[in-house]
């Protein structure tokens, strides 16, 4: 982190994006057509004091600033500027890689086959539950280094790698941990509900209960969590088992977040919404029945391309559900088995190329109803007055539908986090 003033002025801004213009109240969140409806302030500038925005505008407008003491200027010529990524699903915290199943789906094995064959989420478990506490600090830090240098200004980090309440645990605290050496905004996910643990395979019910009666008080004592997930797919969690768990994690204060229809229709999505689910996430197949359930609900519909680009599943019907009139929102599944990648502007490009989503259906994905599926929208998500100074700027660029068009290219050249310059 370098020294930054208190003041911070952007000016000759090409195109300022996801704009709250003045006098309208900023939305939590964005479904159906107006995902498509971003406003866009060309020839602009943006001003920044105490970490937060204070002001923005056209430059034909400039006014207002009286006091340029202890003042940073930037000057955007050519540029875009618009809120930081806001990615609401990660497992940040791991324990080495898995390319060896990498090898295995290029060689015809599913997924399904790999988890079936002890890899996958168990695989991870092993190697997790076996590295100390400081290892996995050192490591997750660097990998949230790597993704705020690409713009991600605000990440949801799951556990669900330990699948013990030792190491449960463990991964919780690595979390808050990064909070406190990190200029990221992060939010904490309890995922003990990821997979059965070998020896509980023959008596899965059992699992639920340690996670119930044991984990989960843990984890709300401590204050390690803010929200709780479940696998709810087939050969994971049923629905039954999920409805149980989700009661539990409401009782303890932790808003529900569901993995969901990744490989199949169940019904989970029905008992994510029934408890007030903030995100079902995944939902790379979606039936009818999903769509009026997620409808007015609150509940936000998060898509991961990146994980089905990896392990060569289909992809989520993004289309469908926008045309709907539901919310969407993208975020990168960083996890070592499906997604072994936090590139936000990637996903975004995904979701253009992959799930025909326009670019501004796409950034405002990312950014804004990313915020809402961590209860940030308060605060991140859009350019609005008061709200936390998480910025990007790119290259020089023709527009902002260039940066999911060049797909390749790293066009991040600034980040602001808090008002800072990073």
């Amino acid at each position: 982190m370098t020294e930054s003033p208190t003041k911070l002025l952007i000016k000759n801004i090409r195109e300022l994006l996801c704009v709250v213009p003045d006098g309208e109240t900023a939305p939590k969140l964005l479904q159906g057509a107006a995902l498509h409806k971003m406003t866009v302030l060309e020839d602009a500038w943006l001003a920044v004091e105490d970490g937060k925005i204070s002001d923005f505008g056209s430059m034909y407008d400039l006014h207002g600033i009286t006091d340029w003491s202890s003042l940073k200027v930037i000057d955007a010529e050519g540029k875009v500027v618009m809120p930081a990524w806001c990615d609401s699903h990660t497992h940040l915290v791991f324990a080495g890689s898995r390319e060896g199943e990498f090898v295995d789906r290029i060689r015809g094995l599913s997924y399904e086959d790999i988890a079936a064959k002890g890899g996958g989420i168990l695989n991870s478990a092993r190697k997790l539950q076996d590295t100390p506490e400081e290892v996995l600090f050192e490591s997750a830090l660097a990998r949230l280094n790597a993704v705020a240098q690409l713009g991600t200004g605000a990440i949801e980090i799951k556990s669900g790698y330990g699948l013990t309440p030792e190491a449960e645990l463990k991964m919780l605290r690595v979390v808050r941990r990064l909070r406190e050496h990190s200029p990221v905004t992060i939010k904490a996910t309890f995922l003990g509900a990821h997979a059965f643990p070998e020896r509980f395979k023959s008596v899965p019910q059992a699992y639920v209960e340690q996670i119930v009666h044991e984990m989960l008080p843990q984890v709300a004592e401590e204050g390690l969590a803010e929200y709780m997930d479940v696998f709810c797919e087939r050969g994971y969690f049923s629905n039954n088992q999920t409805d149980q768990l989700l009661e539990a994690s409401n009782q303890y204060g932790l808003r529900p977040k569901i993995h969901v229809n990744q490989f199949s229709i169940s019904g989970g999505i029905e008992v994510a919404v029934r408890h007030n689910a903030l995100s079902v996430d995944h939902l790379e197949v979606v039936g009818d029945a999903d769509i009026e359930a997620l409808r007015g609900s609150g509940t936000m519909a998060t898509l991961l391309p990146s994980c089905s680009f990896f392990i060569n599943i289909p992809y989520a019907p993004a289309r469908q559900l926008i045309d709907a009139g539901l919310p969407v929102a993208l975020a990168s599944d960083y996890n070592p088995g499906s997604t072994p990648s936090g590139n936000m502007p990637l996903v975004v490009a995904m979701g253009c190329i992959k799930l025909r989503m326009t670019p501004a259906e796409a950034i405002q994905a990312a950014t804004l109803n990313g915020a809402y599926a961590m209860d940030l929208s308060d605060e991140l998500g859009s350019i609005a007055v008061g709200k936390k100074a998480n910025l990007i700027i790119t290259q020089p660029i023709p527009s902002h539908e260039f940066l999911p068009y060049a797909f390749g290219s790293n066009l991040i050249e600034q980040v602001i986090l808090n008002g800072q310059l990073i």
